[in-house]
Order: C-alpha cells, then sequence, then structure tokens
C-alpha cells in the first residue's frame, strides 16, 4: 500500500480545491469514505496513518490551527481522529476548534485527544501523581463496539502525565492501574489513554478496525498497491536519464534506497561512503555488497580528521549533531560537484522527520526530540527520500521485495551522526577509538550468542563518569561505559532487552580487559518512552 499521498495531503481548510483533490484521490482508491486525521504532534501519527491503510483506509490528515467545525461539515468524513501530542490541556491547550466534537461524526481522541474530547463534555483532567509511560495493563470494564473480539486484559502503550477522572458525562469503559479512566465514550465520542497504533499494544490494529468499520460504518475499502513498484516508479519518472549520488552507510534504510534507484534506472549511480564515525564494521558492508556491482559505483571518502576538527571544544548532544551534519553535508556537496549529480539521495525514515520536529506541515507544535543529520538540509540538488514516508520495519518489508540481501536489512539501526552519540562530551580522537573498540566487541559478542537477531538494536556508550579502577598492581580511574539493547518493531517505543546477566558479565570483562582506558561496565535498563534509545 502506499501512504505517501495520504502522509502529505494536509486539509486545511474546505476551499473547492481541496474538496476536489479529497474527491480526486478518493476516487483513485476506489472509496467513497475517508477519516480525518487531527494531528496534534505525536510522535506516533503516521503510525495511525499506517495502520488505517493497512486496513484499505483512506486517513486524511488535518490541521487542528486551520481546520473549523464548519470544514469538517463541508468535507463530510466517515469519522474523526484526534491523535497525541506534547501539549497539556492545563498549560498549553493545542489549536483545535472544540465545536468539531459537537458534529455528530464518530470521533475517537487518542491520548492528548481523548483528554481533549473528555474536557469539553465536561470531564476534570488533571495532573496524575502516578504518570504512565511504558506497557500498562488495559482492563475492559463495559460492553462497547470499540472492543468487540478483544480480551479482557490486555498490554497497551501508555505515555501520559494527566489523567481524566470519572465522570457523570463520561462512560467509563476501561482502566489501568494507574488510569481509571482508560477509555471512555460520550455519545458519539470515544476516547483511549493508550496509543492502538503502536505495537506494544497488542489488540490496537483491532481496534481501530472497530472504530473504522464497526462504528463509521467504512465497508468500501481500497484495494492494495505493491509499495515498492510505486516507488521504483515514482524515481523512473524522475531520474529517467539523470546522475544520482546517494549517500551510502552500509545500513538497511541507504541499502533500501540504493536498490529502488537500482530499478528505477538512472543513468548513472554513485554511492558515498563516509568514513570517520562509522561502526567499526560498517565500511565492510559496503564493500561486501556494493562495492563489486555494475549498477553502482562506490567512493570511501574518510572525513575523519574533519569530523574531529568541527567537533572539538563541543560537548552537548544538539551542538555535536549540528557539528557533524555539516561536515557531512560538506562532504556530499563535494562529491556532488565532481560527479555532476543531479540528484542526491538519503535513507531518510519518517522516524528521522518526526523526531527533528518535522513531519506532518500542520499548525500543531511537533517536539524536537534530537536533530538528524539527514533532515532539514538544503542541498545544491533536489533531494530524493523515498523512505520518508516509511519506518524501520515497513523500509525492510520494501527491501525484501526487491531483493536487498537479508544481511543488509537485519542490520541493527546506526544513527546518521554515527558515534558522536554514543561518546558523552567531548569528541576526540581518544574517545572516538574507545567507542568503536568497546561496540565491536559488544556486537561481536551478540553474534557469537546467537542474541544479535533477537533484539532491535544494540549500542554500547562511553560516558564522562568515571570509575576507580584496580588492575594489576597498580590503581587509578578509567572510564565508564554503558551498555544497551532494546526490543522493538518500528523505532517508535521500545522496551529494555533482558539480556542474560551470564552474557553481560562476558562483554564485561572482554571490554575492561582489552579496552585499557575502561573502569567499569553498566547496563541500562530504561524503555522508550521516557527514553529514547540513544543516550544523544
Amino acid at each position: 500500500m502506499c501512504y505517501h499521498l495520504a502522509m502529505l495531503s494536509i486539509f486545511k481548510g474546505a476551499s473547492e480545491e481541496s474538496l476536489a483533490q479529497i474527491a480526486e484521490e478518493m476516487a483513485v482508491r476506489e472509496t467513497k469514505h475517508f477519516i480525518l486525521l487531527f494531528s496534534m504532534g505525536s510522535q506516533f501519527d503516521h503510525l495511525i496513518v499506517q495502520q488505517l491503510a493497512k486496513l484499505g483506509i483512506y486517513a486524511l490528515v488535518a490541521d487542528p490551527a486551520s481546520v473549523k467545525a464548519d470544514d469538517v461539515r463541508k468535507a463530510s468524513p466517515a469519522g474523526i481522529i484526534v491523535s497525541g501530542g506534547p501539549a497539556s490541556v492545563h498549560d498549553e491547550p493545542p489549536p483545535f476548534d472544540d465545536a468539531i466534537f459537537d458534529l455528530g461524526i464518530p470521533t475517537l481522541g487518542v491520548c492528548l485527544g481523548f483528554q481533549m474530547l473528555a474536557k469539553h463534555v465536561g470531564a476534570h483532567v488533571t495532573p496524575h501523581e502516578k504518570r504512565e509511560f511504558g506497557v500498562h495493563t488495559f482492563k475492559v470494564l463495559a460492553t462497547d463496539p470499540l472492543f468487540d473480539g478483544i480480551p479482557v486484559e490486555s498490554p497497551v502503550l501508555e505515555t501520559h502525565g494527566d489523567a481524566i477522572e470519572p465522570s457523570a458525562s463520561l462512560t467509563t469503559l476501561g482502566s489501568t492501574d494507574n488510569a481509571p479512566v482508560a477509555a471512555g465514550r460520550s455519545g458519539h465520542l470515544w476516547g483511549v489513554q493508550f496509543h492502538p497504533e503502536v505495537t506494544d499494544t497488542v489488540q490496537g490494529p483491532k481496534m481501530y478496525e472497530n472504530f473504522c468499520v464497526g462504528i463509521c460504518g467504512i465497508t468500501d475499502r481500497f484495494p492494495a498497491h505493491n509499495v515498492a513498484a510505486s516507488k521504483i516508479k515514482e524515481l523512473s519518472g524522475k531520474v529517467s536519464g539523470k546522475r544520482v549520488l546517494i549517500a551510502l552507510s552500509g545500513g538497511s534504510d541507504s541499502s533500501v534506497v540504493a536498490y529502488l534507484l537500482r530499478d528505477a534506472k538512472p543513468a548513472a549511480l554513485k554511492g558515498v561512503y563516509i568514513r570517520g564515525i562509522d561502526r567499526p564494521d560498517d565500511e565492510s558492508f559496503v564493500n561486501e555488497y556494493f562495492a563489486s556491482q555494475p549498477w553502482i559505483d562506490v567512493e570511501i571518502v574518510d572525513a575523519t580528521d574533519k569530523f574531529l576538527e568541527a567537533l572539538r571544544g563541543k560537548t552537548q548532544m544538539r551542538e555535536k549533531r549540528l557539528a557533524m551534519r555539516g561536515i557531512y553535508t560538506d562532504v556530499l556537496e563535494s562529491k556532488m560537484r565532481e560527479f555532476g549529480a543531479d540528484f542526491v539521495a538519503q535513507g531518510t525514515l519518517y522516524t528521522d522527520l518526526r523526531e527533528s520536529g518535522h513531519g506532518n506541515k500542520t499548525g500543531a507544535r511537533v517536539a524536537e526530540i534530537k536533530v538528524h543529520h539527514n533532515t532539514g538540509i538544503t542541498f545544491s540538488v533536489p533531494e530524493l527520500s523515498p523512505l520518508d514516508d516509511q519506518v524501520k520495519d515497513s523500509a525492510r518489508a520494501i527491501g525484501r521485495d526487491i531483493g536487498v540481501p537479508e544481511d543488509l536489512l537485519v542490520r541493527h539501526p546506526f544513527p546518521g551522526p554515527g558515534l558522536v552519540v554514543r561518546i558523552e562530551g567531548e569528541v576526540n580522537a581518544n574517545s572516538l577509538k574507545v567507542a568503536r573498540a568497546i561496540d565491536g566487541i559488544y556486537i561481536d559478542e551478540l553474534r557469537k550468542a546467537g542474541l544479535y537477531a533477537s533484539v532491535w538494536q544494540a549500542g554500547a556508550t562511553v560516558t564522562r563518569s568515571e570509575h576507580t579502577v584496580s588492575k594489576g598492581d597498580d590503581a587509578g580511574t578509567g572510564i565508564v561505559v554503558a551498555l544497551w539493547a532494546v526490543w522493538s518493531v518500528n523505532g517508535f517505543t521500545a522496551r529494555f532487552a533482558q539480556l542474560p546477566y551470564d552474557f553481560l558479565g562476558t562483554v564485561s570483562r572482554r571490554i575492561t580487559n582489552e579496552v585499557r582506558e575502561v573502569g567499569a561496565v553498566v547496563y541500562r535498563i530504561s524503555d522508550k518512552p521516557p527514553s529514547t534509545i540513544e543516550f544523544g
């Protein structure tokens, strides 16, 4: 299925042009119904679009800052979803016309969206002493079509600090340990305090199906389309007879883009691998899987000294990300000029855009969690980012469709800024050497123990902390390094991987024995949320 149009078509008002565009898209999808999704700034908004697309339901993203009740009435959606977001109904009321809640159209509020509609109907929403972040057990308390076919108890992902209090104006449908009203209904308005769109909410897809099909009555669902074929066709129309340069990292995302471009058949395709802040085995993967391919010319550029110079004296993660991005951009621009590139391509995912504060171009505030190396750059030639409407696992699925080697697809995600974000404080030649050494040992042991494939991502971080050491007859201090590993499907949410203690002991002994600078090894046990997967 192709989600690209649904994500980028932002409904800002019921003009003749916008209504005509909606009608045209519904005709293409062979459907007469759509869901209007008010994007309130949640990192998970695109997952709602994907969940609905898997059901064959067109989700049109709406701008809560500009769309009014009259616009919604004219557009006539079959249902409305109001997403979660970083705002609070108390001290930062999000932009939204509450009159939309009174239109009589079936509406589902998710997290913040539920709090908004609960407050509208008269329920109290209060800051809660026991906030809920992570996976909790949801208990269905009342029969309702939203939960048809769903077990009485099931795991859900929650990430909220405010809570909805029981109210006569709101029927309580379900609860969790710390949320007495984890689901509720008031007439045509439904709401849940958790996120049905993430994989941790096991019954989430069924809940969306119940809402869209059972409650909203959408039965003429559009047919599925091959995502890879659609993307190749779109790329072919752009790159035919053109020269394309791709930033190639050896990871799954840029590898998938490279293979999409292979099938799109540009006049020439050049891959640039930038050495300096990479993992120990990145370059070997690029050489093994791309250097000998006849359809791409690969060049290795050593930018180590340039990275270290740009990072000198910088200690904060954000300023280090920006410094790294400057060198990354300069190297690509230089190679584009040499190559005579008409386009530059990157393996940018929707996750990268969203965490950088981009994504749906609506009036809702989107939190900037971290600056990504591959977002917000104005290149001298047009950019191709065919995966910017995908998350990690859907991008991998596209790769499998077009024959990307499995060894590339199953590699753990690695941040674009590389080891820069796995070093706390200033990045210098020594800390870079330590970071590369500990990463190599950790990943090597994960593979030996048969654990590499069981975790979604793992890494080792050089911290600023020091630990007293006693090695041999000498004493002193050494660096504390933090190991971490997570279980996830798409990177939007993650749970810390419960690796065996004997395995962690083996890794710790190897690192402290083989890397002279290290004094102690610790293991992080935080989930996302509230933590991010990478330290920086």
